[in-house]
């Protein structure tokens, strides 16, 4: 940490500009979540809707497709008018979403709601991620840059309570004002000042430093973020250099490998039929609450995570995270299949078992397999290949979405409930492996710093105080610790 006679500046403004970013993705939550309380009962309510159980299981899959389809547009788009107006856009969708659920009565028009969440999803993951990341310091974005994480899982839990106390149209009422308030709060924050270098937009960039709370002299931070700015821009960002240049490949499998295992894993496809989960296993404690204290857990362990991420560092924190929620899934995939399998056995009797098991893996999801994926999104690429990696990597969260609740569905349908939760702790015990070699460690460097490592070029990182020295190609240079130091 910078001395006080180093920095006149503050973290707060930056801080703010992430709380207010991160108030959108408590309507993407909100609409994830929302096949959990509202499938069963619209599958049931014979009088007011005419939808079975099978068509109501698309809900759960049509955001996936939407989101596939815009989120090349809308990387593409944050690149061409910026990051802060591409991520007010978010709003419409949100907004329209809860007004036709509103007036839903036939499953075709859930579906066009279902549809529009599933765009507001494609923007959320193509602007949030790289507006956090080029508006905060290494510091700042390693404590809050997981904000996002927590307000989504707030969303979800925010779901759950309203849908076990309230009707479908009841809760698009009362859920229709947060996209409101998100943007009327937000439109009041700056631009990156990445974008704005990136477009030759000066002054703009300066004002932007300024307002995120920098040294009252921002100068050298801003001759420093021009250069690292110029230096990424001036290579080519092309389809072809996204697979062909060495650190765009690293970065391309690293991010891949980290949304594939997080779904692999199962983060979402647990929380989407959580409340299924807790009725199938036969739990003796009411679906619903059980549902209400998994979210409320995942809600308030993911504030906490952003602290021991930031002190333990990316990699070994999502190893960790994986290993363990591997030894909880398999514990409970062997609780089940004893359950289906082997009555005579009783393990029936602890009807606790299932509500466990899920409140041990989203405790130890909640710091890794949670939050690091989308953290790191807004990290691994430099300036001129950001919006076509961000791209793939919607792809690969969407596709895998897509998967894991198809075999979710499968297993559970064909063999039983204890084998997608074999699957997915399988595929955490694999994950926990191939994290060491394919994760780059990205704790406490700005962005300059995170491209060096990536072409192999960052050789030592020394940490001594408020000093680190950083060597690149055996060149030694000193370069303050980012809080006071670079954007980027």
């Amino acid at each position: 940490m910078a001395t006080s006679k180093e920095v006149e500046g503050k973290i707060w403004p930056q801080v703010l500009a992430i709380l207010f970013g991160s108030l959108a993705p408590v309507s993407n939550g909100l609409f994830f979540c929302w096949p959990s309380p509202f499938i069963l009962k619209i599958s049931k309510d014979k009088e007011n809707y005419d939808i079975t159980e099978k068509q109501a299981s698309f809900f759960t899959v049509i955001p996936s497709v939407a989101m596939m389809i815009s989120c090349i547009f809308f990387s593409k788009l944050s690149d061409i008018i910026g990051r802060k107006p591409t991520l007010l856009l978010i709003a419409v969708p949100h907004t329209l979403s809860w007004i036709l659920i509103a007036m839903a009565k036939s499953v075709y028009v859930f579906y066009a709601a279902r549809l529009c969440s599933g765009i507001a999803d494609g923007i959320f993951f193509a602007t949030l991620p790289s507006y956090i990341g080029e508006i905060s310091t290494p510091n700042v974005r390693g404590t809050w840059g997981n904000a996002m994480t927590s307000f989504l899982y707030f969303g979800m839990f925010l779901i759950n309570v309203i849908g076990s106390f309230f009707s479908v149209k009841q809760t698009a009422y009362i859920c229709l004002p947060i996209p409101i308030i998100f943007f009327s709060l937000f439109i009041f924050m700056p631009e990156s000042p990445y974008f704005c270098m990136m477009k030759g937009r000066y002054d703009d960039a300066r004002k932007s430093l300024k307002r995120l709370g920098l040294k009252r002299d921002i100068e050298e931070d801003f001759l420093k973020l021009k250069a690292d700015v110029e230096r990424q821009m001036s290579e080519s960002g092309s389809w072809k250099d996204l697979f062909m240049v060495h650190s765009n490949r690293r970065a391309l499998i690293a991010g891949t490998f980290l949304r594939a295992s997080q779904q692999f894993g199962g983060i979402s496809v647990l929380v989407i039929y959580n409340q299924f989960i807790f009725e199938k296993s036969g739990t003796n404690i009411n679906k619903e609450v059980s549902s209400i204290i998994y979210m409320a857990l995942c809600f308030c362990l993911n504030i906490c995570a952003g602290y021991t991420v930031d002190k333990l560092g990316r990699r070994i924190s999502y190893m960790w995270s994986a290993g363990l929620c591997s030894i909880v899934l398999l514990l409970e995939a062997v609780y089940l299949y004893l359950d289906q399998n082997h009555p005579e056995l009783e393990v029936g009797v602890v009807k606790w078992m299932p509500l466990l098991g899920m409140i041990l893996y989203i405790i130890f999801g909640s710091f890794g397999l949670g939050i690091i994926p989308t953290l790191m999104l807004g990290e691994l690429f430099s300036a001129s290949i950001k919006g076509k990696g961000m791209t793939v990597l919607m792809f690969v969260f969407c596709i895998t979405v897509f998967s894991t609740n198809s075999i979710f569905y499968a297993l559970n349908s064909k063999i039983g409930l204890y084998a997608p939760f074999l699957f997915f702790g399988l595929s955490n015990m694999v994950a926990t492996v191939v994290a060491y070699h394919l994760v780059p460690e990205t704790k406490g460097k700005t962005l300059e710093e995170i491209q060096q490592l990536l072409k192999g070029k960052m050789n030592h990182n020394n940490l001594q105080g408020d000093i680190r020295i950083t060597t690149y190609n055996s060149t030694p240079s000193r370069v303050r610790m980012a809080e006071i130091g670079s954007i980027s």
